[in-house]
């Protein structure tokens, strides 16, 4: 049995990507986006979970988010969490929904999270060169079992580097795209 295995290299590479993509939606970047609370968990029942397993969270304007808590006993504690969250977000309570209006960003902050945009990218591409390390590894072992012979090796090796740069890439151009977006320029 070979130890290389493309599709399982492309896959974990895409799972580093989706990763990356997941940890910048979650930036602030002064303009109303609901996966901004994806990161809020909220005390109910007797138990943490998030948000919006509790309400139903929405942009109705490009500078706030509603959000609509199903159980009118759950707004104390959907307001607590959101405060508590660390997003620099003031919820106004109005009954059962609660708004929140989206403050701009200073440039001290908009160049913090423009820097850690580019922190999740760095551990990103590291993720994605620690995949084409052990796919290179795996290559090597498969060499030396005799499951294929060097030329073999080094062509599976072009196509490994290839998928290694696409990825990264890729990583660039969606941390580039968000550093732009937090700087709004």
């Amino acid at each position: 049995m070979a130890a290389y295995d493309k599709a399982d290299l492309e896959r974990r590479m895409h799972g580093a990507v989706e990763s990356l993509k997941g940890d910048l939606g979650g930036l602030r970047t002064g303009r109303a986006s609901v996966s901004l609370l994806d990161p809020v968990t909220v005390e109910v029942y007797g138990a943490h979970m998030p948000l919006n397993q509790v309400a139903t969270v929405s942009a109705p304007e490009p500078r706030m988010l509603s959000v609509q808590v199903w159980d009118k006993s759950n707004v104390g504690p959907v307001e607590k969490a959101i405060r508590s969250a660390g997003l620099g977000l003031n919820p106004i309570n109005d009954g059962q929904n609660l708004r929140l209006p989206i403050p701009d960003l200073t440039e001290d902050r908009r160049k913090e999270l423009a820097k850690l945009a580019g922190q999740y990218a760095e551990k990103a591409r590291v993720a994605v060169r620690n995949v084409r390390r052990d796919g290179m590894d795996a290559l090597k072992t498969d060499e030396k079992k005799g499951v294929f012979g060097e030329d073999e090796r080094k062509r599976h090796e072009n196509e490994v580097q290839k998928l290694t740069d696409s990825t990264i890439a890729e990583i660039d151009a969606a941390a580039a795209g968000k550093e732009k977006e937090i700087l709004g320029k």
